[in-house]
């Protein structure tokens, strides 16, 4: 339990810490990803469902074996883009720069399984 908490505490936290400033890097992302950005409303939505993710990481790392079940959906999370971006990238359809993201995000997956196996189902009974 305590290594699914801490888990889920450092995702949290360093997602949010790299997904604030994309908020902001709009301009800067067109510019060194042409063409311009045209459709707003992917970028931003994609950075807003994504923070909204580092959350839900925070609320599970709070509480490991309340929040277990949440952890299934937190692991397509990751594994949706890990393995989206070595497709594309094998594809000719990103940059290679996008295979270090998505090396993060398969890291922190396989970081998530190791913690859903080893949360119980079930808060232990105290003995006082």
């Amino acid at each position: 339990m305590r290594f699914a908490r801490w888990v889920f505490l450092l995702a949290g936290a360093t997602g949010i810490l790299m997904i604030v400033p994309s908020f902001f890097l709009e301009n800067k992302t067109g510019a060194d990803y042409p063409p311009p950005i045209n459709h707003p409303e992917y970028y931003y939505g994609f950075f807003g469902v994504t923070l909204a993710w580092q959350l839900l990481f925070l609320v599970i790392g709070y509480d490991p074996v309340r929040y277990r079940m949440a952890m299934l959906p937190a692991l397509v999370e990751k594994g949706s883009f890990a393995i989206a971006i070595p497709t594309l990238y094998a594809l000719g359809r990103v940059p290679g720069v996008w295979l270090v993201f998505a090396s993060m995000d398969a890291t922190w997956l396989v970081l998530f399984v190791i913690a859903f196996m080893l949360t119980p189902k079930e808060q232990p009974l105290r003995r006082d």
